[in-house]
């Protein structure tokens, strides 16, 4: 794919996880729609859809409270018993749902005020879950003002993974052997993940990035490895101990992979110098999740991803009723609105990076042979 032109690079996935291909089409091809946002917010805001809600906020910290609780209860009584992993396991659900959190404070999706979400996001983010909040704020705004667009969304730049064909062709060494079949390595890597997470959260703020309250988030992250980790070390075996922070972190990196990933990968990838609207680029670059309540529970409100890049600080309980009013302002323009099962984005997910890895394989290939291969 060319990094450069008004072309959108699109992931098309036949029926029933058929053979992937690309297709590119102008931006000319797709109408603006300079009026699409401003007609739906107006009503979304008239709805109240806007609104904070901290009794369904209030009720979901209760309930990671009373989680944490019950994990520190199981992990005095088990005492040296490999029914600690267990714990750890749990422990991993725990931290990526108040992960969740941490995101919609930084979204100013909690509290009403900008700067109080902002320290709340800081101390849970950095204090519990063990993420720099400097680092991600920076990262994912820049995604959500440019969702899968070329040299501008970090979040399809290279991280052992590739999400781009000229970034699979570059792939060397052992990344190269990782990218030849990515997509099935995915949600293996992804135990991971978690690792890499608070690994570069030190790294950024070691390493000179640009932090405001570098010193405290420094502490917080310093707090919460004591909290967390040490007595894991002091009260265990040392093997049971590494086995323990191992299955804690791993369910971590794959719970957090598996929520954010259906999201954006394999929906259509926009060139650098295209120009689309705003309603038609957070749209048509985002998936939904189907399955109501316990999608979202179990997603922290990521699975109605395209009301989410439309509204980022609408409270998670109004987003469902969002989906209606974006849904009908969607078939008013005939604008596609992607929304799919959990199982079936990850399939889609696992045959985009398949296909892209194609790129790494041999370049000798026979072409005949290479069109045909089933990913």
């Amino acid at each position: 794919m060319e990094r450069a032109g008004a072309l959108i690079a699109a992931s098309v996935l036949e029926p029933r996880l058929g053979p992937v291909r690309q297709t590119y089409a102008r931006t000319g091809d797709f109408p603006s729609f300079t009026r699409a946002y401003t007609d739906v917010a107006q009503v979304v805001r008239e709805s109240g859809l806007l609104r904070r809600t901290p009794w369904f906020y209030g009720l979901v910290a209760g309930a990671i409270a009373l989680g944490f609780g019950g994990c520190i209860t199981g992990f005095v009584l088990f005492g040296h018993s490999w029914f600690q992993l267990l714990i750890a396991a749990a422990l991993g659900i725990l931290f990526t749902q108040v992960a969740f959190l941490a995101h919609e404070a930084a979204h100013r999706q909690i509290l009403a005020s900008g700067p109080a979400n902002d320290r709340l996001a800081l101390l849970i983010g950095n204090g519990v879950v063990g993420m720099s909040y400097s680092w991600w704020g920076s990262k994912h705004t820049r995604h959500h003002a440019n969702p899968n667009r070329v040299g501008k969304d970090p979040d399809i730049e290279i991280d052992t993974i590739s999400f781009l064909d000229e970034d699979a062709a570059a792939a060397r060494g052992l990344r190269r052997i990782i990218t030849r079949r990515q997509g099935w390595l995915f949600f293996p890597l992804l135990t991971l993940e978690g690792l890499n997470l608070h690994a570069l959260a030190f790294r950024h703020l070691l390493g000179g990035g640009k932090a405001e309250r570098r010193w405290s988030e420094l502490g917080l992250l310093a707090a919460r490895f004591a909290i967390f980790v040490v007595p894991v070390f002091v009260f265990l075996p040392l093997g049971m101990a590494f086995a323990f922070f191992g299955v804690q972190v791993a369910v971590f990196g794959v719970y957090m992979g598996a929520s954010f990933a259906p999201n954006h990968k394999g929906m259509p990838v926009i060139a650098p110098d295209a120009k689309l609207d705003f309603f038609t680029k957070q749209v048509r670059t985002s998936r939904n999740v189907s399955g109501g309540w316990w999608a979202t529970w179990l997603m922290g409100g990521l699975n109605y991803q395209v009301e989410h890049h439309l509204f980022p600080s609408m409270p998670r309980p109004h987003l469902h009723r969002a989906r209606e009013i974006v849904r009908d302002q969607c078939h008013t323009l005939d604008v596609p609105y992607t929304e799919t099962t959990i199982w079936r984005s990850y399939g889609i997910v696992i045959a985009y990076l398949n296909r892209v890895g194609l790129a790494a394989r041999d370049p000798f290939d026979c072409p005949m042979v290479t069109a045909y291969r089933r990913v």
